[in-house]
């Protein structure tokens, strides 16, 4: 049997992707009211398979360094706050959902130049999260993420592509970079690789292959990375290189106001 036809069988066979919350806030009682009323609501919807993870503030979040699907994040806390939590989070290439909770009705329309989701005002109404989390649930479901499968020696890994920076090539092996600091190598061609991914990624480099959700600038040949490292960009492939990031960008930014137009009709 083939590669790619172990391949296919193996990613239809992966177990449905637990969902994986977490819910950031400085006050102990709002933690656990946020947490009741999801797990009241994954019970009423049946869904078992999630994941909860507090955190009494920004700063332990920014450490946890653990992909989140979505994210309920107090805005005011103490340093960082929640505006400057999702900043960083936002620079590292997170794409959870946002969902911010607040206090102060006319700090909604600050969130969404942060890609938020949505936003909850204390205290919360359990209707008006049941509706944030059915739309939540739904956009996951249609968003699940996409995965390839690499195979090192006789065992199989599977690979998030949201989880990866960059590749590179050296001699005959693949580099992975991921976003945890891992680094997997296994043999195979760029090429082959680059055929396997999707739009997200840019060939910077004959040697470099790099995901645009972690690429904040390019300047003197160099591919610059939010986590602050650099790769090389070959000098015809530079002006290219920035005339796609634009176009990612916006396209993101149009996919966001899209969604940000429809969650304003409902609310």
């Amino acid at each position: 049997m083939s590669f790619w036809r172990i391949s296919d069988i193996l990613i239809k066979s992966v177990v449905i992707k637990m969902i994986k919350f977490a819910i950031c806030d400085d006050e102990p009682y709002m933690v656990r009211e946020i947490a009741d009323q999801l797990s009241a609501y994954m019970a009423q919807v049946r869904i078992a398979s999630y994941s909860v993870n507090c955190f009494s503030g920004g700063q332990c979040l920014l450490e946890s360094r653990e992909d989140f699907d979505l994210i309920f994040l107090d805005i005011q806390m103490e340093h960082p706050d929640g505006m400057e939590t999702a900043r960083a989070l936002r620079r590292r290439g997170v794409r959870s959902l946002l969902v911010f909770v607040t206090v102060l009705k006319e700090a909604v329309f600050d969130v969404f130049e942060l890609q938020a989701y949505d936003y909850l005002v204390k205290p919360l109404e359990r209707e008006r999260f049941r509706r944030t989390m059915d739309r939540a649930v739904k956009a996951l479901d249609q968003g699940t993420e996409k995965q390839i499968m690499i195979q090192r020696g006789n065992s199989w890994e599977v690979v998030l592509l949201s989880q990866i920076v960059y590749c590179e090539v050296q001699g005959r092996k693949l580099y992975i970079h991921r976003n945890d600091g891992t680094v997997l190598d296994y043999y195979d061609r760029l090429e082959a690789f680059e055929h396997r991914v999707d739009g997200r990624f840019f060939r910077c480099h004959r040697s470099y292959l790099v995901n645009l959700a972690y690429v904040r600038g390019c300047r003197d040949g160099q591919v610059l990375l939010f986590q602050g490292e650099a790769i090389p960009v070959s000098r015809l492939r530079e002006q290219e290189l920035t005339q796609t990031l634009l176009r990612y960008m916006k396209e993101r930014v149009t996919d966001r106001s899209g969604c940000y137009q429809a969650d304003r009709t409902k609310t």
